[in-house]
């Protein structure tokens, strides 16, 4: 699960913007593919005078603190990707409406994660394939753990 929490100056946001925002952050992450209902974004509203930045008052200062779960970036390079491709993601509501901004990620250990108490199956899985298409959490069993599509179970073995 992505959890975005975005914390801006009061007003900094109407609510067709909030909207238009959690549906852009929700498709690059359904993009990857993971269940849409997976991405979850809250906004919390810093009303004038409650944000300095380096010791100076900044009423402009969108901050993006996002905790990834579902998935973890493997590798400098594709970590470089994800930041630009999220920066895209945001640039309308922020960069191009002359605030200043910020944005982090942390990665929390996907097995310290639930779901309507359901464990989230693995990535790839019939049972997140399933997810993915009901966009519910569900009850599933073992063998749904298992790899969507055609997969060998004996190394070298393409055919």
């Amino acid at each position: 699960m992505p959890l975005w929490k975005v914390y801006h100056p009061t007003g900094a946001f109407s609510a067709a913007d909030k909207q238009q925002l959690a549906e852009n952050i929700t498709n690059v992450y359904a993009g990857v593919p993971i269940p849409r209902f997976y991405a979850v974004v809250i906004y919390e509203e810093v009303e004038p005078g409650n944000c300095f930045v380096g010791g100076v008052r900044n009423d402009k200062f969108v901050r993006f603190k996002v905790d990834q779960i579902a998935r973890t970036l493997p590798g400098p390079i594709i970590r470089e990707w994800w930041m630009r491709t999220l920066d895209e993601v945001i640039a309308p509501f922020v960069k191009e409406r002359g605030f200043d901004w910020e944005i982090s990620i942390d990665e929390t250990p996907f097995d310290l994660w639930s779901l309507q108490g359901e464990l989230p199956p693995p990535f790839e899985s019939i049972a997140e394939k399933r997810w993915v298409a009901e966009n519910k959490a569900s009850p599933y069993t073992y063998q749904e753990k298992l790899p969507a599509g055609h997969f060998l179970l004996t190394p070298g073995v393409t055919g």
